[in-house]
């Protein structure tokens, strides 16, 4: 399944990127400031969710197969 756009975490990652950039350059008033600096918080907490909700999805899954143990492949008639 091809997807077209980014995974949320790493473009919300980019955002962030982006917006310290904006805010290092020193070049935003401080209103501006104060808006990205909020922008930021918002995207720093939506990165922690996505981190979050993967190390629970990895969790559930290494719980789950705790007894699987590894099997040979069968590729099918191609092999000799």
């Amino acid at each position: 399944m091809a997807k077209n756009t980014p995974p949320a975490l790493e473009t919300a990652l980019d955002n962030l990127e982006t917006l310290v950039e904006r805010m290092e350059s020193g070049d935003l008033t401080l209103e501006e400031s104060l808006k990205a600096f909020e922008e930021g918080v918002r995207l720093s907490r939506e990165c922690q969710q996505a981190l979050q909700q993967a190390e629970q999805k990895v969790r559930i899954l290494l719980e789950q197969s705790t007894e699987a143990e590894p099997t040979p492949f069968s590729g099918g008639s191609d092999e000799q």
